[in-house]
This record gives C-alpha cells, structure tokens and sequence, in this order.
C-alpha cells in the first residue's frame, strides 16, 4: 500500500531478474514464497520461461522457500510444516526438483529456536543462516571463530537433527557504505578517472578492509559476505552495476599482494566450500534465547504481544486441518478451496505476524485474511458433512452448516431463537474422545444423542462478566452443558429440539 510504505517486491523482482539476463555472472536468492507467488501469476511466458532458465542455470536461487520466513517463538511446528510444505509444493510443480531449497535462512527473528533447526534438518536442508544472536554470546562466537557450527538440535533424533548452522557478520546488509540502492545515498563506485569524483582506489581500500575485519571472526578463509536490506533491489540495475565494478577492482588489487578474492555467489555454494575445507567445528545443543541486542534490551515482550492475534492464529490452524481431514474423508476434492486458509495461515507464521511485531493495520489486515480464509473453508466442511452424513441415510436433506467463532464469548447467532437444531462435533485425533461442551441458548432444549437416547444436561446461567464484553452482541442468557463422545476422526451429531 503507497500510503503506508513506498516499496514493492513485485518491482525488486522485476528489476533483479532483468539485471540477472544482463550478466551470467550474477546470483541473486529468494526466499518468501508468498511475494514470489503473487507475482509469478502475474507474468508472461516469455519471463517465465526466463526465470525458469536462471533457477536451472543457479543464478536464481530459491532457499527457505517457506510461504514466509517464520519467526520461532510463537509459532507452532504444526504450522511451521504446512508453511513451508506449501511453499515446496509450489516450487517443485513450477520448477521441478532443481529449485528445491537446500537452505534454511532466517535473517531478521527475534532468537531462534533449536525445534526449528530440527524440522529443517528434517526437512533435508544442508545448513541454517541466521543473522540476530546474543550480543553477548557475539562477542565470544566472534573472539572464538565460533560463529558456524554443528547444531545438534534434538537428543532423541540424533544425527537427524544436525545442521550446520552460521552466524551472519552484519545481519543481512552489506558493509558500512557500500549500499548502493534507491533507498541509500552511499557514493556509487565512479571509475572515470576523467571525473572529479573518481573514488575507485578509496572505495577498495574500504572494501578490502572490511573483508579482512569479517574475516578475522570467522573459522576458515572463506566468508559470506551479504548485500542486501529491507526493500533491497527495486533498481537491481545500480546495484549489481555497482557490485561489478567493485569486484572487477578490488580482485585488480591481487596483482598488489592483496589477498581478497570477491565474486558472486550463493549461500549454497558458501555451505559447499566450507564443507571442502574439512574443518572439525564447534556444536550447539540448546536454543538461541532470549535475543539481546545490546545491554538489557531483551526481545522478548513479543512472547506475549498481541496476545489475540495468536490465539486467532491458533484457532485458524485449527479450522484448517479439520477441513483438510473432512476434504479428504468425504472426497470432496476441494483442495483449490482450502488453499486460501492455508496461504493466509502461510503468512500468519511471518516473524512480524504471529509474534506480534506489527502495526496495528499490518495486525488487522492478519486477521482479516484468516477470516476470509476461514469463510472459505466453511463451505469445504458444508460440502463435507452434506456428504458424509447423506452416507449415513440419516436425512434427505442436510441443513446448512455453522461455524460458531464466538462460542468463547458464549455466543452462536445462527441457532438463537430456533425451535431445533443440530450440533456436530468432530474428532481431528486418532482416539475417541469424551469431551464437555457448552452451547449457548435463549430457549430450553432437549438434546438427544447419535442414536436418539436423552442427553442428561446441565441449564446454566452466563455470567455476568460474559454477557458485558465488548463488542457481545448475543441474547443468550444461559447454556447447556453435556457430556459428548466422539469417535477417533469422526465425527458425532447431537439434536435440539425446543421444550
């Protein structure tokens, strides 16, 4: 949206893959696959085709491929699987097995989790980059040489669970004064020596300076050294123009003892040398929490911020499988449906998402893809139920079915006022389950179970304290409380039926 931020990913990859045709040498990463999907569907063939030949040739290189880069604290590994599962769905169906990432790449959550590590180990990725650690734990990693390391992320999984895992030296931006984008005012590399502002032999000597600075805190004599930030690349042309220059002049050097080596490259082939290097690293066995980024300035408020906008995510996560298992038991085959709820999910995993790091429009417009994706999955489970229980022969005609979103708040509109009803619950897990559940009335009711036996039931007053919240629009002054049994992914339909 221009009038909150005057950026775009759609003009970043516009840009970036017209730069990449302009030169072979060139490599450039993508790693959310949200932005990229939206702006795939946007394309030609013809640049489609052209993006197709980079990810062959490993000048584009997908790595994470997560529908968004996950933060790693409030996030459930449930969620974590689906999100990235998506995104590795939609590169192997578009590109094939050559784009499937090999990289885990986390460069902006708040600590990282050793769970995580472990899902990725398990997910096949050959090596974790993050760039927020301890600041404390910094300083000793950068002193040591132990900024990359084995991490050996779970005790019972073993060597499932290891992942090589480093430490990136400036987050993900590149040195101090060499950001050579729209966004940044850094002198551009001018080498016209015609031209008062010639600066080339300054400007390597800056570069080259800040290479063996990096260089000094890390284990072998190969580093990673990152150009990029938020927004990075909307005119990729400056940039790489720039960076060729840079490497053409800086590798001149060499011919002056200089031992400085640049090219272009990929986090994959960075993981390939240092695994030829041979080195015996240092392990990890714990979690990177809590994240200081200086003297007692703990990120950690985000545990808890926002703390509706987690719950909401947990509860479209699960309205999510449950449609996905009543898709898939009723044969419905309405998984293009379905697909919305899990993208907007995708995104509810983003490090600024369910952490609770965002604005307030940016948190609104979270949830409000959650709902629409919610709204779209009760028609999956309609078609669902209408299926299954027409199976059964219970009834010719099956009634519209209801989500109740506000039953926390004892509130379910669509049933007030009704002189009969059902209610269907349904079991996600692989055991039967007896469970207590409450639904709210303005009337007294009968209930009666699967097979047509009374349900002993308790009429019970709405506290005060539920009916006055906010925003409560029900007029239902009381609730029935029963005991339902439920078998192993299944479901059971208790009926109302007015005193």
């Amino acid at each position: 949206r221009g009038e909150i931020v005057r950026r775009g990913v759609q003009y970043i990859l516009d840009s970036v893959v017209q730069a990449l045709v302009e030169n072979p040498d060139r490599r450039y990463i993508y790693v959310e696959m949200a932005f990229f999907w939206r702006w795939w569907n946007q394309q030609s063939d013809d640049v489609r085709n052209t993006v197709k030949q980079l990810v062959n040739e490993g000048r584009l290189e997908f790595i994470s491929g997560g529908w968004s880069m996950i933060d790693e604290a409030a996030t459930h590994y449930n969620s974590i699987i689906d999100q990235h599962s998506l995104g590795a769905e939609f590169l192997l169906d578009t590109f094939g097995e050559c784009a499937r990432p090999k990289i885990g790449w986390q460069i902006d959550p708040f600590g990282h989790s050793r769970e995580v590590a472990s899902l990725f180990a398990q997910m096949g990725f050959d090596g974790l980059f993050f760039g927020r650690a301890d600041y404390h734990d910094l300083i000793r990693r950068s002193v040591e040489r132990t900024r990359e390391m084995v991490w050996q992320a779970s005790v019972n999984l073993d060597r499932q669970s290891w992942l090589f895992t480093g430490i990136l030296p400036l987050y993900y931006m590149g040195p101090p004064s060499f950001c050579f984008d729209i966004t940044c005012d850094d002198p551009p590399i001018m080498d016209d020596k015609s031209l008062h502002d010639y600066n080339v032999p300054q400007r390597v000597e800056t570069f080259i300076g800040e290479a063996l600075v990096q260089a000094e805190v890390y284990a072998t004599n190969h580093i990673i050294m990152t150009m990029g930030g938020d927004f990075y690349g909307q005119n990729a042309h400056e940039n790489f123009k720039n960076l060729d220059k840079l490497i053409h002049y800086v590798n001149l050097q060499q011919e002056n003892g200089s031992v400085v080596n640049v090219f272009y490259s990929t986090p994959s082939c960075y993981l390939y040398a240092l695994n030829k290097a041979g080195k015996k690293w240092s392990t990890k066995t714990d979690d990177f929490f809590p994240y200081a980024s200086t003297p007692f300035v703990y990120w950690t408020g985000y545990y808890t911020s926002r703390p509706a906008l987690k719950r909401y995510e947990r509860y479209a996560n699960n309205i999510l499988q449950v449609t996905r298992q009543l898709n898939g038991f009723s044969q419905s085959n309405l998984r293009n449906i379905i697909f919305d709820l899990s993208e907007a999910m995708g995104l509810a995993q983003h490090h600024d998402a369910v952490s609770g790091t965002s604005k307030q429009h940016v948190a609104n417009d979270y949830a409000q893809r959650l709902s629409d994706g919610i709204d779209r999955a009760i028609e999956v489970i309609n078609d669902a139920y209408a299926k299954l229980l027409s199976k059964e022969g219970r009834t010719t005609s099956i009634p519209y079915q209801f989500l109740c979103p506000y039953s926390n708040i004892s509130a379910c509109l669509p049933i007030e006022g009704q002189k009969q009803f059902t209610l269907t619950l349904w079991n996600p897990t692989i055991h039967p389950v007896t469970i207590y559940y409450r639904v709210s009335v303005t009337k007294q009711y009968l209930i009666y179970d699967p097979i047509g036996n009374l349900v002993p039931a308790e009429y019970l007053l709405i506290p005060d304290t539920t009916k006055n919240i906010p925003g409560r629009i029900s007029s239902a002054q009381n609730q029935y409380l029963f005991q339902a049994s439920l078998p192993a992914l299944g479901y059971s339909t208790y009926y109302f039926e007015a005193k």
